[in-house]
C-alpha cells in the first residue's frame, strides 16, 4: 500500500503564504482526518481537495463566507431572488449579513427557524453551509471520531484548529467526492461542493497548482 499523501506546511506556505494560523495548525496536526477518509490515499484526490479547500477559503484566509455583497452584486449572484428578474429589493439586503443570509439561506438547507441561514452559513475549509450539511458532517466524522462535536448545537466548532479539517474531510467523503475526484472531474467535484459550477474556472486554475505541487 503507498505511503498517504502528507501535506505540508511549507507546502501551505508556498500555495498559502497568508493562511490564517488556525488552518496551518490543522494541517501541521490533524491530517490524520485525511487519511482516515481516505482523501490522502492519492496524489489525486489531495490535489482536488486542496483545490476546492483553497478556492473557498480564498487561499486559507477565510473562515466565515462573505455575504457583504453591494447592490449590483445581489442580482448577478441570485439572479432569481433579486429585481430585476426576482421579487426582492437589492437594496434592501446589501451589506446586512444577518437579513441577506436568512433570506437567501432560509427555508431550505435543513434551516427551518428563523435565523437558521445566518447561524448556519457558510464556514470553515469547505465553507459547510445549512443545518443538513452540519449534521451530515457530524454524522460522517462520529463514524470514525465518536467524540467529534455536533455541529448542529455547535457550528463554530467547524472553525477550531481541531475540528475544521475533520469537518471538511467528512463532507467531503458525505457528499462522494473521493470518486469524482479519482475520475479526475473536477465539475463534478465542484458541483458536489457548492450545488453548481460558481467559480469553475477558477478551481481549475486551483487544480492546475496543486497538481504541480502533489503528483502520483
Amino acid at each position: 500500500m503507498a505511503e498517504p499523501v502528507v501535506i505540508t506546511l511549507g507546502q501551505i506556505d508556498q500555495l498559502a503564504p497568508r493562511a490564517l494560523p488556525v488552518y496551518r495548525t490543522a494541517f501541521g496536526t490533524e491530517q490524520h482526518f485525511l487519511v482516515h477518509f481516505g482523501i490522502a490515499a492519492s496524489a489525486l484526490r489531495a490535489s482536488h481537495f486542496m483545490a476546492q479547500v483553497l478556492h473557498e477559503t480564498v487561499a486559507l484566509t477565510r473562515e466565515l463566507e462573505n455575504l457583504r455583497y453591494r447592490t449590483q452584486r445581489l442580482s448577478k449572484v441570485w439572479p432569481q431572488r433579486f429585481v430585476p428578474r426576482g421579487p426582492l429589493d437589492p437594496a434592501s439586503y446589501a451589506d446586512d449579513e444577518v437579513r441577506l443570509a436568512n433570506v437567501v439561506y432560509g427555508g431550505r438547507l435543513g434551516n427551518a427557524l428563523p435565523g437558521d441561514g445566518y447561524l448556519y452559513r457558510g464556514r470553515g475549509l469547505l465553507q459547510l453551509t445549512g443545518k443538513d450539511s452540519h449534521a451530515q458532517a457530524t454524522e460522517t466524522l462520529r463514524t470514525g471520531y465518536p467524540s467529534a462535536p455536533d455541529f448542529v448545537a455547535d457550528p463554530d466548532a467547524v472553525l477550531s484548529a481541531r475540528w475544521c479539517l475533520g469537518a471538511a474531510a467528512a463532507i467531503w467523503i458525505a457528499k462522494g467526492r473521493n470518486e469524482a475526484a479519482d475520475a479526475g472531474d473536477i465539475e463534478e467535484v465542484s458541483t458536489r461542493i457548492n450545488g453548481g459550477t460558481v467559480g469553475l474556472a477558477e478551481r481549475r486554475r486551483w487544480l492546475a497548482r496543486t497538481r504541480a505541487v502533489w503528483r502520483d
